[in-house]
């Protein structure tokens, strides 16, 4: 069944909505668009799923992500995240430094080290310097970091649905990923979701 609307006294949900600039009393716009109704008379109306589909290890497009996941989620939209390529070394725990089974993999974790704190700008990155002036700014206006967006997406029931194929071509492990992850899953999967009408985004 579809999950209910967080309560609008909810304090991930408050908190969401003074980070996206909305108010916490008005449902975002997008959450009536999510709506659907059944065509038989007194079919109950169901809400679509929102399938963000995330193979990008780049920080504004990890940020993105979980924006848009969080606020749908605690918009009552159920919402799920697949996570392939770069986009689930995301969602490798931040205290792995190098993952992988074999040289090439492990060369692959070198260059892009894996971790929700560790990514980098896909423009103006400058070393690190551009992670670090981003940061900076969101303390200082009040917006949510990855790493605190991420922690609300898993209290809010976001799905997070890692790879298969990835995390065989990366040599990944379960226990070099985050808790919270569910199980394993192919693009069949996503396909067969999409298929069934959940809306998708590509980041």
């Amino acid at each position: 069944m579809p999950r209910k609307p967080a309560p609008l006294f909810d304090p991930i949900t408050e908190a969401i909505a003074d980070v996206e600039g909305l108010d916490p009393q008005v449902p975002p716009a997008f959450t009536r668009a999510f709506a659907t109704s059944e065509t038989e008379p007194g079919a109950e109306r169901r809400t679509r799923e929102l399938v963000i589909i995330c193979y990008s290890g780049d920080l504004e497009k990890t940020w993105a992500s979980l924006i848009l996941a969080t606020t749908a989620a605690a918009s009552g939209v159920p919402t799920k995240i697949f996570l392939t390529f770069w986009g689930l070394q995301t969602f490798v725990k931040d205290q792995r430094r190098i993952t992988g089974r074999n040289w090439m993999q492990r060369m692959l974790s070198v260059m892009q080290r894996p971790g929700i704190s560790h990514r980098k700008l896909s423009k103006m990155n400058f070393l690190g310097m551009g992670p670090w002036m981003m940061g900076s700014l969101a303390r200082q206006y009040g917006v949510a970091s990855p790493k605190e967006l991420l922690d609300m997406a898993v209290a809010l029931g976001v799905e997070l649905m890692p790879c298969q194929m990835t995390m065989d071509m990366f040599g990944l492990r379960r226990e070099d990923m985050i808790d919270g992850l569910g199980e394993p899953v192919g693009a069949a999967t996503v396909v067969e979701l999409l298929a069934n009408g959940a809306a998708p985004l590509f980041i």
